[in-house]
Formats: C-alpha cells, structure tokens, sequence
C-alpha cells in the first residue's frame, strides 16, 4: 500500500523529483572527487613542500565544496516541497473522501481514528517522502562510488569493505525488525488517546456534574500509558541504533589505520591513499547509516500508509446514482414506500414495512417512544443511510436517483443535537444560504424565536460562537439551528427533536411562527412531546420500527392506545411537576 500512494500521489511532483536526483547525483559526484584530492594534497603537495600545488588544488577543493552544499541546500528545497505536496494531496484525498462517506462508514472508522489518519498517519508518509528524497540518489551512489574508489586507492584493503558493510547491515536489520510491530502498536494507541481526550473535551460538563475528573483522570492516564510505553520500547531501540552505527564505524576507521599502517611501513602505500582510503569507507558506511535512517521510517510510514489507504479504499455504502436525475418539479412531497432498514450485523431490522406520504405544505409529525427508530427514519429522508428494502421518493422521484446536491437543496435538516461551527452567529446562519442578505438573517432569528438573545449579545450576528456552539446555552443552540436552516428557505423541513430544549412557550411561539412564515413548505417534525405536535395536520405513531397508528391528534386520541399511553404519560408527569 505504501509504494502504491507513493506512485499515486507522487505522479504530480515527477518534475520536482526529477531535480532531487540531478542535484543529489551532483552533490555526490563532488563527495565522491573530494577525497581523491585531498590525497593529491598530502602525496604531492605537503610530501614535497610544493605550497602552490597545495593552494590551487585547495582552491579547487572549496569550490567543489561550495558546489556541493548548494547542490544539496537545492536538493532538499525541492525534496520538501515535493513531501509537502504529498501531505497536502493525501489530506486533500482524505478529507473528500471522508466527505462522501455515509454515517454507516464514519461510525465504522470513528472520528478519533480519522482525525489521526487525516494528521499523524499523513505525517509519518510524508516525512519519509521527505528522507527519501533527500537520500534517495546520495546514499546509493556514495556507497557505489565509494567502493569503486576505494579499490581504486587501494585493492588490497578492500576486503575490510566486504567485513564492515555486511556487519552493519545486520546489526542495523535486527534492530529494525524488531521495531515493525511496536510502530503498528503506536499508531493504534494514538487514536485510543485522541479518542479518550476527544470524548473528555466534548463531555465536560457531564464529567463535572458527576463529579468524575477522578475517574477520567485516571482512564486518560492508562491510554496515555499505553502510548508511552510502546514509544519508550521503540525509544530504546532507536538509542540502540545510533552507537552500534557508531561502533562499526570506529572499529573499521581502526582496523584501516592498523592494517595500512602496515602498508605504510612497507612502502607499498601513501600516507595520503590510507587518509583517502579511510574517507570513502567512513562515506560508504555512512550512506549505509543514512539507508538505515530511512529504513527505521519505512515501517512506522508502512503502518500509517496501510490505515490511510483502507480509507480511501472504502467506498461510501449511499453511491451516488450513475446517471443523476438533475431536474425535478420542486414541491417537497416525500413519499415512503415499504420502507425497510436494518443495520449491517444486525439481526432484527430497525424499521420495517414504513409507508406514508407527506403531502407538499402540509405538517407531518412522527411520535414515539425511544428507541422505536424515529432518527433512522430521519436519517433515510436525507439519504443519509440508504434503504435496505423498499424507497424514499422526493417528488416521485426515487431519493437513490436523485442528484445529491438537488436532494440535499430541497431539504433543510435540523438534527436532534444541533451542531454550530466556530466563528459568528452570521457565519452559522449564512452556512444554510451563503447569499443571504442582512435582513433575511434577521428574518430567520425572529421565526426562530432567537432574535432577543442575538441583539443582547454585545456583537449581535458578529457574535463568536465556540466550536459546537458551547458558549451558547442548549435552547440557544437549538434555535440558531433552527434559524440556520430557515435562511435556506428548502421545499422540506425536517425537524429531529428540534424543540426539546425548548420551553413550552417559547416552543408555541417557534410553531406558530413557523406555519406563518413557511406557508407553502412541507414540514417533517420528529417528537417525543407531544405538545410540539397536536396542530399537525397527520400524525404517525412509531413503534418498535412500525407505524402502528397514523391520524390528526383527535383522531389518534379515539383509535390508537399506544398514543393514548403517550399523552396520559405526559399528562401524568406534567401535573406530578
């Protein structure tokens, strides 16, 4: 999967690439010349006192080497940016492809888990994008170059080659073996931190209320445990690494000063030829040690690459239809037909034989007591999840062959759990018509009942509003939702519980706004009180995934005892308080 991204997300940066290796194949050209040189400098310079000898061929020497560190200060400009075009194509690749999932996949991978493949595992591919590009041409062609010109100096020290590189390269493979699985533990213990801290940071309130900082405390301390102590094991073999290298080389700078020594002695070798000599071994061991660098990243990168390409590798459950309907006649009528939904694994469907039509400009409210799959059923209007047995029909067309964008622009959706992005009470209200004027935005607070508490607030709509809308109380939150999706003035409302929060006359007041001002809409409203829904104009009674009664609020009164139950458990509780 890794050399798979890489070829993938890499095509677009071949020409950056293409100048890494020129100037990389430059930078080791010259890396490789230096040592020869400095020989000459010794052997014929310094041997013979010849100080003009020694000075142009130090010139000569300083200007390869001002070469070679802008060969290599280029080489890694352009390897940078072409690991940071990566990151930035993958992350891209991610997100849209995140972007087009259904819930059924998003609960599958969690959020926590996609937030981390989205960053840290994007980030581990990146940065060995980055090692390989900048050593991708020097570590091979020192470690070529440097053996052909080491034998060139001196072939009867060669063999210390042959003993050193192998020794090093074992040395360095047991260590790296042995980090493989302890970087695919740390990826996955990381999303166990993201996800604990994400639930403690969205949870707060509920943590302090129960009093249980203790207790998350201590569960955020395990997973954070967990994560560190797999770092520190990797830690310890990653210190191992770097003094093994580090032996090898010193022992063979030893052993080619002990056995030239010889040579020396002998008359069969230069002083300058075991200095040059010695320079190429320590340049062939290094790019050995530099391989190294990139094979510690290549596994971590391995594991990190694996998760990200299982995302881009799911397809969303909701596909788009091959050949869209891209025009329909815009009334907002939705029609359920047999409507059957059961989620993957499970042995019992939650919804079953659903059948109803919710007529253009009339209110259609669905009841039920919890858990008798109300917000599923909310879920297949939208098509958010897709039916697993008969059809959902927006105008009388099937919703699966309806364009999504067409689809989504005839609905305005308030969920169950309003959710506000960070910025302004404009900016929220204009995500639900982005060419909405100052007026209209007024417009759809008043309907809303929330006009008061936005012209209290010191900025009025250039008020912030904290990520989720946390600064804001819940009935606060649930009516800039309700104004959010009233901007985009939709064919079909649909409304999940969207008044719980709200007290009862403020409640009265938001639907009798409503059926003023949306004259003309068709209107969805899921509800547990049944005071939110006594004025619809059809009532249908959700149970154990069945409509068991359908009607007006008088009608349901005479015919159905399931609703009956409902109100006289309202009733019941409102006169206890």
């Amino acid at each position: 999967m890794l050399w798979k991204l890489l070829v993938e997300y890499l095509r677009p940066h071949r020409p950056l690439l293409a100048a890494v290796v020129v100037f990389q194949l430059a930078q080791s050209i010259a890396s490789l010349y230096l040592p020869t040189l400095n020989a000459d400098i010794i052997d014929q310079g310094v041997a013979r006192g010849d100080t003009g000898y020694i000075l142009s061929t130090g010139s000569v020497m300083l200007l390869i080497t001002l070469a070679q560190i802008a060969c290599a200060v280029v080489a890694v400009y352009f390897g940078a940016k072409a690991a940071m075009g990566l990151g930035r194509d993958l992350r891209g690749a991610i997100f849209e492809r995140v972007g087009g999932f259904s819930e059924q996949e998003v609960t599958r991978f969690g959020a926590p888990s996609l937030i981390t493949r989205s960053t840290n595992d994007v980030q581990q591919v990146q940065q060995l994008v980055l090692m390989s590009a900048t050593l991708m041409v020097a570590a091979p062609m020192l470690s070529i170059g440097g053996v052909i010109m080491a034998i060139r100096q001196d072939a009867q020290l060669s063999w210390l080659i042959a003993v050193c590189v192998p020794v090093l390269l074992i040395a360095v493979g047991l260590i790296v073996t042995r980090m493989v699985p302890l970087f695919r533990k740390m990826q996955a213990r990381i999303d166990t931190v993201n996800r604990v801290l994400r639930e403690q940071l969205t949870g707060i309130r509920v943590v302090r209320a129960f009093v249980r900082e203790d207790m998350e405390t201590e569960r955020f301390a395990g997973a954070n445990a967990d994560v560190t102590d797999v770092a520190l094991r990797a830690g310890r073999l990653m210190a191992l690494m770097f003094p093994t290298v580090m032996l090898v080389l010193n022992i063979s700078s030893v052993a080619v000063i002990w056995f030239g020594s010889f040579r020396i002695e002998d008359g069969s070798m230069q002083v300058g030829t075991l200095i040059a000599f010695l320079s190429y071994l320590m340049q062939i061991l290094m790019s050995v040690m530099m391989a190294t660098f990139m094979a510690v990243m290549i596994p971590r990168a391995s594991v990190s690459a694996d998760r990200i390409g299982e995302v881009l590798g799911t397809n969303s459950s909701v596909v788009p239809p091959a050949n869209p309907v891209t025009s329909a006649v815009r009334r907002g009528e939705l029609e359920m037909r047999d409507v059957g939904f059961a989620y993957p694994g499970a042995d019992q469907p939650v919804l079953s034989g659903i059948s109803f039509t919710a007529p253009a400009g009339r209110t259609t409210a669905i009841i039920g007591s919890t858990g008798s799959g109300k917000t599923t059923l909310v879920n297949l209007m939208p098509r958010l999840f897709d039916v697993t047995s008969g059809a959902v029909l927006m105008d009388g067309v099937d919703v699966r062959d309806l364009d999504p964008d067409l689809l989504w622009g005839h609905i305005g959706l308030v969920p169950q759990r309003p959710y506000l992005f960070s910025g302004t009470v404009r900016s929220n209200l204009l995500y639900g018509n982005p060419d909405a004027t100052e007026d209209e935005l007024w417009t759809a607070l008043e309907i809303a009942q929330a006009r008061d508490f936005v012209e209290q607030m010191e900025e009025g709509l250039d008020a912030p509003i904290s990520q989720g809308g946390t600064n804001v109380s819940g009935g606060q939150r649930q009516r800039l939702a309700i104004a959010r999706a009233l901007v985009k003035r939709p064919e079909l409302y649909i409304f999940d519980d969207s008044f719980s929060s709200l007290d009862t006359g403020t409640d009265a007041r938001l639907r009798q706004a409503l059926k003023r001002n949306t004259a003309g809409a068709t209107m969805v409203i899921i509800a547990q009180r049944v005071s939110s829904i006594v004025d619809a104009d059809q009532i249908l009674v959700l149970d154990d995934g069945r409509i068991v009664a359908q009607g007006t609020h008088h009608e349901l009164l005479e015919t159905s005892e399931t609703y009956r139950e409902i109100v006289s458990s309202q009733l019941a509780a409102e006169e206890t308080v």
